[in-house]
């Protein structure tokens, strides 16, 4: 056997480095800058290398700032141009761009010419260091405080940020707009207590989100809201964001109902009761996760599709209920002639409500409570509504009790949206100029839900043909409803639908009789 002893040799170890910390160096000494340098070459904090910029003046200090939202430190010499150009561009930091997260260490060869203490209180100064005393283990000390205070910083306006999209959510919870806000809170204050993490996206498998998603199979995933690199991605497949070992980890998660964890990247599945799952799925991670932020992760992937499933509970039953209110409409009008009338109107109403100024609730509640607004013809002969020849006065005079008949059958109710809907069933033949029916009402007298309708109703009957007329073009409805301008429609909104009658025509002809 041989006595010689032999080394294994040292496997060369790649580090992995995540991003940057930008330092900015303003001096007018060349020297400072090369010097600086060399000192913080090898620099690295949280797995960060310093990037360096190096400007020589105030004024080319503050354009720095105004082209980099992100420096972390800026090392900034007190006498440049002029005795004061450090202060001046301190000032400019902290009271003209209003950047309170950038820690500015402050450099000067001449400690007398700026008092320290008056320096450090007026400027919110966060270190002030005489040039001869900053010896290169003195600069990596002082660096190091510099950037944990501006990481720590940072982490705390994540979390506030992100508490104030859960708070101001959690008042309407159950919109969609507002659930999205809630959830894309959530994950921000998820990212920065994990340390920052760079992406991060919510992927769910349920048929909702911002933008229209229905159209594939609802067993695959999809961005719900993402953070970073996923933030614009919402409505895109998984397959379309994520790739590689990284798309085949959230698969295996997926079908395990799982938590993965790697070095970079870590995948949970959300359960459910139902059988919707979704995916929190972060990367860019700054370090290894700890048990606490595993423990987090987990508290979150299980508490979060909860609320989920709650929201798309409430919002089918939401939809159950419009489609139940407008078939019951298509129901009330008696005749298949009237096809689609129903659909239309609801779409031209909310066009109308929309440009005139109500808000989304209100715009909604509309769009529910129109397809009642004839109600009250279930109790009117079924010879007079069906008759093709002009009606008698008589006849007339039948059919306009229609309006107080609805009106009577939704009145008792303590609901808000059938509330709405009788003040349109009884309203909304009065004229503006108090000529209508059936009490005489005028002006903003007449609630909007039902000068609304009564515009939209009127176009809408006016373009398609029914048992006493031919259907009219677009040019002779527009120029028949401009001539009732003020006399049986409200001004400001015959003037919103000549404005907007491409949208309107748009609805029309998506939406053809059958």
């Amino acid at each position: 056997m041989s006595d010689e002893i032999f080394f294994a040799e040292d496997d060369e170890v790649e580090v992995q480095f995540h991003g940057t910390w930008k330092v900015l160096i303003v001096d007018d000494e060349p020297e400072i800058h090369a010097v600086t340098k060399l000192a913080l070459g090898d620099f690295v904090f949280q797995d960060k290398r310093i990037e360096f910029i190096s400007v020589f003046s105030g004024a080319e200090a503050k354009k720095a700032f105004m082209e980099h939202d992100d420096i972390s430190v800026v090392l900034l010499d007190v006498v440049m141009e002029t005795d004061d150009a450090g202060l001046i561009v301190a000032n400019f930091i902290r009271n003209e761009i209003d950047n309170h997260f950038t820690r500015i260490i402050l450099r000067t060869g001449q400690p007398g010419q700026a008092p320290e203490r008056d320096v450090i209180v007026n400027y919110d100064i966060n270190d002030y260091k005489s040039k001869t005393e900053l010896t290169a283990q003195k600069l990596f000390s002082v660096v190091i405080a510099a950037l944990r205070s501006y990481h720590d910083i940072n982490v705390i306006e994540e979390n506030r940020k992100g508490l104030e999209k859960v708070i101001a959510a959690s008042a309407d919870i159950f919109t969609l707009q507002s659930f999205e806000s809630f959830i894309e809170g959530i994950v921000q204050q998820l990212s920065s207590l994990l340390g920052g993490t760079k992406d991060v996206a919510y992927l769910t498998s349920a048929v909702m989100g911002p933008k229209p998603i229905n159209q594939y199979h609802s067993t695959e995933l999809f961005v719900f809201t993402g953070k970073g690199e996923y933030k614009n991605k919402e409505g895109l497949r998984l397959e379309q964001v994520i790739s590689g070992p990284q798309l085949s980890s959230c698969m295996l998660a997926y079908a395990n109902k799982s938590l993965i964890y790697e070095d970079e990247y870590m995948v949970a599945y959300c359960d459910s009761k139902s059988k919707r799952g979704s995916l929190l799925y972060l990367s860019g991670l700054p370090s290894k996760l700890s048990q606490n932020d595993k423990k987090l992760i987990e508290l979150f992937s299980r508490n979060v599709q909860i609320a989920f499933d709650n929201i798309l509970f409430n919002k089918e039953l939401q939809e159950t209920q419009q489609e139940v209110i407008e078939r019951l409409g298509q129901a009330l009008e008696q005749c298949s002639e009237h096809g689609r009338h129903i659909l239309r109107i609801v779409k031209i109403s909310q066009i109308l409500a929309r440009e005139i100024g109500l808000s989304k609730e209100e715009s909604e509640t509309l769009g529910l409570a129109v397809p009642l607004h004839d109600i009250g013809k279930i109790k009117i002969p079924e010879n007079i509504l069906a008759k093709s020849e002009k009606l008698t006065p008589e006849e007339i005079e039948v059919i306009r009790q229609h309006a107080d008949f609805g009106y009577d059958l939704l009145k008792d109710s303590t609901r808000p949206l059938i509330k709405a809907a009788a003040l349109i069933a009884r309203d909304h033949h009065e004229y503006w100029d108090g000529n209508g029916y059936p009490r005489g009402k005028s002006g903003e007298s007449i609630h909007i839900y039902c000068r609304i309708t009564s515009l939209a109703d009127a176009y809408d009957v006016m373009r398609h043909k029914n048992s006493y007329q031919d259907a009219l073009s677009a040019e002779e409805s527009l120029r028949l409803v401009i001539e009732q301008k003020g006399k049986q429609f409200d001004p400001t909104l015959v003037r919103i639908l000549e404005e907007n009658i491409n949208k309107i025509e748009e609805v029309i002809t998506l939406y053809p009789d059958f």
